[in-house]
């Protein structure tokens, strides 16, 4: 693990950068590069190599339209004296906050430490507290779901044309921004599955508007994940005692249908399955208590429906 504060990302890459760019703008509105190591506070020296040199910019940093933006600013109040060094000060460190939530210095922070991948740079933005944990617990479920998918040999047959997804839900989810999911779905390439990002929340509204009629009339029901629907799978559901549903596929309002249907079972299926229709391809819905169980269930049922 590399043990790396947001502070850092700011000493290193950020402020680095911005000295960079203020010395150019200032340099434009012609100030003298005394001046202008005044202002900043480094030698001559240095900004005679921010100007005239060829010094490293972090990109995501330099070319931030928000960067633009403010070093233009500051440079225009230091050059007309509107704007002193608390002001200028003032004007870095509100461009550095917006830059912490969920901006480039996040972006720079995950890289630099891939356990924080995925959680929007919320520990910035909100510390070290409850909920955090608790959704990073559901990150991880999500991440482990995916593994136990990519590694499932047979699985790629079994994974509709519009992908398969896998979500996990924070304990009192209410919405689809409380399930987390992987973006833009896991696909089939070259007979293999894929995983094409880390997971956030909101990413798939299909798995969770199910996990959530679950949960509705069973609060433990908290995973899902979607693949195509087949015989053999279900067969080997039945085979294993799983309790399996069909459900129509073209209803509105889906979510709400679900949970009449799972209220009126007085019980959440274990599969939840459709024919399809129209224009809409037959899916069925592994339901467990998170998403690396219904991952667990799915891989053991793909095995039992492949074996010859």
């Amino acid at each position: 693990m590399s043990l790396r504060l947001p502070s850092e990302i700011v000493v290193e890459d950020v402020l680095p950068t911005l000295r960079v760019l203020l010395a150019r703008e200032l340099a434009a509105r012609e100030l003298t590069q005394q001046e202008i190591a005044t202002h900043l506070g480094v030698t001559q020296a240095a900004v005679s190599t921010y100007v005239s040199g060829d010094p490293a910019l972090e990109p995501r940093i330099a070319d931030h339209p928000r960067t633009a933006e403010t070093v233009e600013r500051i440079a225009t109040g230091l050059a007309d004296g509107e704007m002193d060094g608390y002001d200028a000060l003032a004007a870095v460190m509100e461009l550095v906050r917006a830059f912490e939530d969920r901006g480039p210095i996040c972006a720079l922070h995950e890289e630099s430490m891939p356990e924080l991948a995925g959680l929007g740079c919320d520990l910035c933005v909100r510390g070290a507290n409850p909920e955090l944990r608790a959704e990073r617990a559901v990150l991880d479920s999500v991440r482990e779901a995916s593994r136990i998918l990519a590694t499932t040999p047979d699985l790629p047959a079994f994974v509709p044309n519009v992908g398969t997804n896998v979500g996990t839900a924070l304990s009192d989810a209410t919405a689809v921004a409380d399930v987390a999911a992987v973006p833009g779905r896991i696909y089939v390439l070259d007979h293999s599955v894929e995983v094409p990002a880390n997971p956030e929340f909101g990413a798939s509204k299909h798995v969770a508007t199910t996990i959530l009629a679950a949960m509705a009339v069973d609060p433990d029901r908290r995973g899902a994940l979607n693949l195509a629907t087949d015989d053999a799978l279900l067969a080997a559901a039945e085979t294993r005692g799983l309790d399996t549903m069909a459900f129509e596929a073209g209803y509105e309002n889906r979510g709400d249908r679900l949970r009449e249907q799972f209220a009126e079972r007085g019980a959440v299926p274990d599969l939840l399955y459709h024919r399809g229709a129209f224009g809409i391809e037959p899916i069925t819905y592994v339901l467990a208590d998170d998403g690396a169980a219904a991952a667990r269930l799915a891989s053991e049922l793909v095995e039992a429906a492949t074996e010859k």
